[in-house]
């Protein structure tokens, strides 16, 4: 009993959905600026965690993969941020920490968590690897379209139309694809529950607020 409850499956668990709780609640009671300017540190235990269930499995070449992955993030944002040939034209907010050349670091954590969450999910119930990439790019796309409307209030990033424009999606679509596909053959035959818990604690909150301040 013991050894369930602390077992680093339920306490990731138990730690995702207190954060995301919190920050419901305490967003929902008007304390949006205090909950929202911890979001570096919530990107943060993301990756902790994330690490903590699934280390990389085959020493250097999982480590390579988990560093491809974080510096594909950063560069097409960098391109996206510097040109807007990728994504479209927008610019980051105060929220998400240190950036540089416009690009908070902290994205590049989050590509590697959203990619790796959502490939380990599409693994898990798919046995066709095409499909289970392409489950995965639906997944990353679909948690970003609630995200973009969000994204400006919580000043994450900001578009210079005022909404996010059908090439961001695409562009979403084709990375997405991408990194899916590179990081497929390098995940855990099984995995436990987190990495549901995780991606869905990032949709109840994204979509909460979707709807929350669409009204």
């Amino acid at each position: 009993m013991i050894n369930s409850i602390f077992n680093k499956n339920v306490i990731s668990i138990f730690a995702i959905w207190l954060v995301t709780i919190s920050g419901l609640i305490g967003i929902y009671l008007g304390h949006l600026d205090w909950f929202i300017s911890k979001t570096p540190m919530n990107l943060i235990l993301g990756i902790s965690l994330l690490y903590w269930n699934f280390p990389p499995k085959n020493g250097l070449q999982s480590w390579s993969i988990w560093l491809i992955v974080y510096l594909i993030g950063m560069t097409v944002e960098l391109i996206g941020v510097n040109t807007g040939l990728l994504f479209g034209k927008y610019h980051y907010g105060g929220n998400l920490g240190i950036k540089i050349v416009g690009v908070p670091l902290l994205i590049g954590i989050n590509w590697v968590v959203l990619t790796f969450l959502t490939a380990n999910i599409s693994k898990r119930y798919i046995q066709n690897r095409w499909l289970a990439i392409l489950t995965g790019t639906i997944l990353m796309v679909g948690l970003d379209f609630f995200i973009e409307p969000i994204a400006p209030i919580f000043d994450f990033w900001h578009w210079d139309l005022g909404y996010a424009p059908l090439r961001n999606f695409i562009d979403w679509f084709v990375v997405s694809f991408i990194l899916q596909m590179i990081v497929i053959n390098d995940l855990p035959e099984k995995s436990d529950s987190f990495p549901i818990h995780h991606l869905a604690s990032q949709f109840v909150f994204f979509v909460f607020f979707y709807f929350y301040f669409k009204h």
